[in-house]
């Protein structure tokens, strides 16, 4: 196992980052246009009172990808640092990407909310998983 086969999952997360990010901005400023909202209506707030689902729910997800996913990016960096990477961590990685992205399309399009809490579930324990194992490795 070579060590930085670890930010391969970590790249493909920052990648579903542009992504949606992009997404967001291609539903967000054709609505802006579309109803000539006013600057005082661009505030954060106000834009996501007035925006439908279709607007919203890319930024929403996106806010989504700066949270848990950080503590993953984190322990990518331990575990190739502590060089401790193994199929075990790979594979776990692999499977909190795969459901983030799937979790990333539900919430950006459909956005069935008992699906996109699974999906959101299933990858956070990946990353809890490696959490506790890392620390198991410590203690």
């Amino acid at each position: 196992m070579q060590q930085p086969e670890i930010f391969q999952p970590a790249f493909a997360m920052m990648f579903l980052t542009m992504f949606v990010w992009l997404y967001m901005y291609a539903r967000r400023i054709p609505f802006i246009l579309g109803n000539r909202l006013r600057p005082e209506q661009l505030t954060p707030v106000e834009l996501a009172r007035i925006s439908p689902p279709p607007v919203s729910n890319p930024s929403d997800n996106l806010k989504n990808l700066f949270e848990i996913p950080t503590l993953f990016y984190f322990l990518v960096l331990y575990l190739y640092v502590r060089q401790q990477v193994d199929p075990t961590y790979l594979a776990a990685a692999w499977v909190f990407v795969a459901f983030r992205v799937a979790h990333s399309i539900v919430h950006c399009t459909v956005n069935i909310i008992p699906l996109r809490f699974w999906l959101y579930a299933v990858s956070t324990i990946a990353v809890w998983f490696m959490v506790i194992r890392a620390v198991g490795r410590v203690i």
